[in-house]
């Protein structure tokens, strides 16, 4: 790879505003957040703000890295920085992981509403189209990846916005043919907890990954005209975007409708669009629910692509894979990510009760994983910059007791679950996957494994002698 040829940065603050909220708002909210209301019931608000003030701390330290140096592996660098080498290829490789698993739920969820709309063409056929079609625009360059992600957050914020508008203007009685509800839904059924605290915990745990994705805007800003000033826009937003869109959503269905309700738990916003009396409530929202398949599609290989990448700048991942084409695109990493991505698919139909289900639930919790590491990154890295007397753009709240308070938390849902049945396994496979990853880590970087001295990790150009001496061992 040539010196001088490096990422594109084309991506513009518009590109940024829409992956952040693209990043949070995915097909969890419009789907699976029925399963969540009939665990908890109205009591479910109280999970999606418990689990939404974790988010947002995460993100706030997060964003104090970032700002302070943009990076493409973002937390993984820092956790390089901060928490010794094999922390970053630990926590760089899990997180591709994930986000290749993702390709293979995502492309099978888009497939099947596919194949309602036009069934003559089988499921799997439709999973390679889309597929495919996300592949090129990813190969194309990160500017036509920043405006497909702009156009799909854009349906999906439009579509949250007038369900906003409408079921507001239903609970205060202005729709006709819908009585105002008053509390009766909250209150009646059993109460505001009508299966006890123990289920808003457990809640918690349903809900905290609907929020995963919003950190793929720290990673997008290394590709942007201005990343510091994209990092704290993005960082800034998440409350609003949490507090308006997945709590506000929420407390309107659980508002208008019984929590208890079948429909709720079939699909909350189809039976509250349905309740308004609007015809092809179910397609409406299959058109809603595709783009954002869609849209976490194009951000799962952006996404990955870029981790992968930035694992080989570090001599992390194969050399090929540093490799940028003309239009300032990690073609290769990209690559990379997509066959992986499509083996996915494929074990998804060949195999989707063995294999595949093994290999969602080894990423059932790198989320948490993830968020460990960065708390843990930001409090050693603050210290050391406090000390250096470096200037901060952008500050985390209270440092260190909040990120003390966010280390705790999330230490707390990794037992929580154990403690939860429907969770273990899940655990107990990310964790099994998670110790293989360290241990490769910690033995590939054993003789090596000193950070320079000012903490930055090296990348493959200047210590290429030194992987090639771990290799060789």
């Amino acid at each position: 790879m040539p010196a001088d040829q490096q990422l594109a940065k084309s991506l513009k603050p518009r590109h940024l505003s829409m992956i952040a909220i693209a990043g949070v708002i995915g097909a969890g909210l419009f789907v699976g957040s029925g399963a969540a209301i009939q665990q908890a019931g109205p009591g479910i608000l109280l999970a999606y703000m418990a689990a939404g003030v974790v988010v947002i701390l995460v993100m706030r330290m997060l964003g104090e890295m970032a700002a302070a140096n943009p990076e493409t592996g973002s937390f993984s660098t820092y956790a390089d920085k901060a928490l010794g080498r094999w922390a970053g290829f630990s926590i760089g490789w899990l997180y591709a992981w994930f986000w290749i698993i993702v390709l293979g739920i995502e492309a099978t969820a888009g497939a099947a509403i596919m194949h309602r709309w036009v069934p003559g063409i089988d499921q799997w056929v439709w999973a390679l189209i889309l597929m495919v079609l996300l592949t090129l625009t990813n190969l194309g360059s990160v500017k036509s990846y920043g405006e497909f992600e702009f156009w799909f957050a854009s349906i999906k914020v439009a579509a949250i916005v007038l369900f906003l508008l409408f079921g507001a203007a239903a609970i205060l009685g202005l729709v006709p043919g819908v009585p105002a509800p008053g509390l009766s839904n909250l209150i009646d059924n059993g109460g505001f907890l009508p299966n006890g605290p123990g289920a808003v915990l457990a809640g918690i745990l349903v809900v905290v990954f609907s929020f995963f994705g919003a950190e793929i805007a720290t990673i997008a800003a290394g590709e942007s005209e201005n990343p510091v000033d994209a990092v704290k826009k993005a960082v800034k937003s998440t409350v609003w975007r949490i507090l308006v869109f997945y709590i506000g959503s929420i407390a309107i269905v659980v508002t208008l409708l019984p929590w208890n309700d079948a429909s709720v738990a079939k699909s909350p916003y189809v039976a509250v669009i349905e309740l308004f009396g609007i015809p092809g409530a179910g397609t409406i929202m299959d058109i809603v629910v595709l783009t954002s398949v869609l849209s976490c599609l194009n951000s799962g290989l952006y996404t990955a692509s870029r981790m992968l990448f930035s694992l080989s700048k570090r001599g992390d991942a194969p050399a090929a894979w540093t490799r940028i084409s003309r239009r300032g695109v990690p073609a290769a990493a990209v690559l990379a990510s997509t066959v992986v991505g499509f083996v996915t698919v494929g074990l998804n139909y060949i195999a989707p009760d063995t294999v595949f289900l093994f290999l969602v639930n080894t990423s059932g919790a790198i989320a948490l994983f993830v968020w460990l590491v960065i708390a843990s990154s930001q409090l050693i890295l603050r210290k050391r910059m406090g000390a250096a007397g470096k200037d901060l753009a952008l500050k985390m709240w209270l440092f260190p007791y909040l990120t003390w308070l966010s280390i705790v938390s999330i230490v707390a849902l990794l037992i929580g679950m154990v403690i939860l049945e429907s969770t273990r396994e899940s655990l107990l496979l990310s964790v099994a996957l998670a110790a293989v990853v360290v241990a490769l880590g910690v033995w590939r970087y054993r003789k090596s494994g000193k950070s320079p001295k000012d903490g930055e990790p090296q990348d493959r150009t200047t210590r290429e002698s030194a992987v090639e001496a771990v290799s060789a061992s």
